[in-house]
C-alpha cells in the first residue's frame, strides 16, 4: 500500500469538513424547533427544576427563543430568553472566525481565560436569581 493513500487530506474541503458539519447540526436543529413549536404543551419535555422546584433554569425559555429566532421575531426571542440569543449570537460569531481560520489553514484556538468565564458565570447566575425574583417577572419566558 502507498503511504499516500494513508495520509489525512489537507485540502480546504477536508478542513471545512468540521465546521460544515457543525453548521448542518445546528441548522437542523433550529429546523425542527421551527416546525414543531415550543409554545403547545407535549412537544418537548418540560424543564425538570421548573417541575420539581417552580424556578427558571437560566435554560428555561430557550426553546421559544430559538422558534421565535427561525421564525424571524427578535424580539419575542429576546423576551423568551435573551442569553440564550446572545449565545446564538456568539455561535455565528465564533462559527464564522472557525470559517475563516480553516480556509487559511489555521486551527481553531479558543482561550476564554478565567475572567471571561467568571463574568459569564456571574451574567447567568444573576440572570437566574433576578428572573426567579418578584420584580423579574419581564425575565420569564
Amino acid at each position: 500500500m502507498n503511504a499516500v493513500s494513508h495520509s489525512v487530506p489537507r485540502g480546504l474541503a477536508a478542513r471545512l469538513v468540521l465546521p460544515a458539519g457543525a453548521l448542518a447540526a445546528v441548522a437542523g436543529a433550529f429546523v425542527h424547533v421551527g416546525t414543531v413549536d415550543p409554545n403547545e404543551p407535549g412537544h418537548y419535555p418540560a424543564c425538570p427544576l421548573l417541575r420539581l422546584t417552580g424556578l427558571y433554569c437560566p435554560g428555561c425559555g430557550g426553546l421559544r427563543s430559538a422558534h421565535a429566532v427561525a421564525h424571524g421575531d427578535l424580539l419575542t426571542a429576546l423576551q423568551a430568553n435573551a442569553p440564550a440569543v446572545l449565545g446564538y449570537a456568539a455561535f455565528a460569531v465564533l462559527w464564522t472566525v472557525w470559517v475563516v481560520r480553516a480556509v487559511r489553514g489555521k486551527p481553531l484556538r479558543i482561550d476564554p481565560g478565567p475572567v471571561l468565564l467568571w463574568s459569564l458565570g456571574t451574567f447567568l447566575l444573576v440572570f437566574t436569581v433576578v428572573r426567579n425574583l418578584p420584580f423579574g417577572g419581564w425575565l420569564h419566558p
